[in-house]
């Protein structure tokens, strides 16, 4: 199995890409290297894919605050005009807009609304984020990454195989370990009992 090795011994950006990261982890690393820390796991690996290519992306400085408008709401209000805010006032016009009574923003529309406040785009409208809602336009994803730990534990108690065990998330968590530090797929599978057998029996607390 590949280990994962320290990133001062990494030398590409394909090299760096094949390896998991955890997000802690990668806002050292952009620390280390002088470049921007700020934002999600695709955000910090796309600075360091940036500085292996030469290009350095540092922080920039705080955005002021905007104040929430007492201006009457649009579809063609301006995100940061409006001084949009996830609170009461901005939910219930969506949910006006959208008929659905207890509406709340979905993860994609929270990542729109930081990526546009970060571009400061005065551009992006209410109408804008209202069609993120329906998907019919895409600005920034949510980072799916971050839950591949939680996916992975899941699985692994899911799995009637791993009945046996009696601290699960320890089990689970050795081979994670395994998974994390390799190129492999960073999903659960039941062959990973049988190829990390020997790992998994010699910790007794976990049976």
């Amino acid at each position: 199995m590949t280990q994962r090795p320290p990133f001062s011994e990494i030398k590409t950006y394909q090299e760096f890409a094949k390896h998991y990261w955890y997000r802690a982890e990668l806002q050292q690393i952009c620390k280390q290297l002088g470049i921007s820390s700020a934002g999600m796991k695709n955000e910090l690996c796309h600075n360091i894919k940036e500085y292996f290519n030469g290009n350095r992306i540092v922080g920039s400085q705080p955005k002021r605050k905007v104040k929430p408008s007492t201006t009457t709401l649009s579809l063609d209000s301006g995100l940061i005009d409006c001084g949009f805010t996830f609170g009461p006032r901005f939910r219930a016009f969506f949910a006006e807009q959208t008929g659905v009574k207890n509406f709340k923003f979905n993860v994609d529309m929270v990542a729109t609304v930081k990526k546009v406040r970060e571009d400061n785009d005065k551009s992006f409208t209410i109408k804008d984020l209202l069609d993120i809602y329906y998907g019919k336009k895409t600005y920034a994803k949510y980072d799916n990454s971050a839950l591949q730990w939680n996916r992975f534990v899941k699985d692994f108690c899911a799995d009637q195989k791993t009945a046996r065990f009696r601290n699960k998330l320890k089990m689970a968590a050795l081979l994670w370990q395994e998974v994390r530090n390799s190129t492999r797929e960073k999903i659960y599978t039941p062959d990973l009992l049988t190829e990390f057998a020997e790992k998994l029996n010699s910790d007794k607390t976990g049976e």
